[in-house]
């Protein structure tokens, strides 16, 4: 049998932990097909998205675009092995209209970072 993860049960952290993320930049990521939306997700992504938002403009993001989530499977990270790291990673993301740049908050250090 598979079995797939709710968002809900992925994301147990309060917002206000995401003022511990980091916000990286990232040109260009242009397939939005398989981001998710957090309010058919979240019962309070209000909340959650407040602090995306200030988290973003304060690293220079021009206040454009629709946030969004996106999942980035295990496979793709490194890492010990545990039934938590087999839920991936979900990070926050925003493509700024103007020039296409995405903002991205993610808990960890991801392989595109140098």
């Amino acid at each position: 049998m598979s079995v797939s993860r709710k968002i809900k049960d992925v994301i147990t952290y309060l917002p206000e932990t995401l003022r511990d993320y980091r916000v990286i930049m990232y040109e260009w990521i242009d397939n939005l097909n398989f981001t998710l939306n957090p309010n058919d997700h979240l019962e309070n992504a209000d909340d959650y998205i407040k602090i995306v938002k200030e988290l973003f403009l304060n690293a220079g993001w021009d206040g454009d675009g629709e946030i969004k989530l996106m999942w980035i499977p295990p496979f793709m990270l490194k890492g010990q092995r545990t039934e938590e790291f087999t839920n991936g990673v979900i990070v926050w993301h925003v493509k700024q209209i103007e020039d296409g740049l995405s903002w991205i908050l993610t808990p960890i250090k991801l392989p595109c970072e140098n």
